[in-house]
């Protein structure tokens, strides 16, 4: 951050994303007086928008850069690793989810379906420990991970599932600026920056 700071480019604009965390990231941005630190959405509401307008990004992107896949060279090599992959588990995969979440549910055995949404949470909880431990974060939030399975994922569902109806039927998205409301604490951790 302070290279940035010293360099001659102007033109350059750093944004953070402020998402609670305790590593001192947003203070020194704003310190350094490199740019803008966003806010976490406060609001099922904002978070909706903000998701919705990161799927369809995705998805713009992923079509603008198509032809990357064809290139030659550098750009070429990474459109035929990066464009199939974020293809696939980003607007594939998840838009294929709710699919196996309904079959599992009524067309496979319950302890079955069980015991793959447990093995999941199990996944998820085991890395973001260690997500958590690397970042030397507080464990307090990883009691929300199974309403993350229960809530977060089903929004998200149908988040993409719209954004990917609005790229297919060719509407534009409007920008949908989320309302800054500066309700976002920030906790000073020891030895940050």
């Amino acid at each position: 951050m302070r290279s940035l700071a010293l360099s001659a480019h102007r033109e350059v604009e750093v944004i953070v994303v402020d998402d609670a965390s305790t590593d001192g990231t947003a203070e020194a941005v704003e310190a350094l007086g490199l740019g803008n630190v966003a806010e976490a959405p406060a609001t099922l509401s904002q978070l909706w928008i903000q998701r919705y307008r990161w799927s369809y990004g995705t998805m713009q992107a992923l079509w603008k850069h198509r032809a990357a896949i064809r290139d030659c060279g550098a750009s070429g090599r990474l459109g035929r690793r990066a464009l199939p992959f974020i293809t696939l588990f980003s607007v594939l995969l998840p838009l294929l989810a709710p699919l196996l979440d309904i079959y599992g549910t009524f067309f496979l055995d319950q302890t079955v379906t069980a015991a793959g949404w447990l093995a999941m949470l199990v996944v998820h909880v085991v890395t973001a420990i260690l997500a958590f431990r690397l970042d030397r974060e507080p464990m307090r939030p990883l009691w929300t991970l199974p309403l993350q399975q229960l809530v977060y994922r089903q929004v998200m569902y149908l988040v993409l599932l719209y954004s990917a109806v609005t790229a297919i039927t060719g509407r534009r998205l409007r920008w949908q600026k989320l309302r800054r409301t500066g309700e976002v604490g920030v906790v000073e951790a020891p030895g940050a920056y």
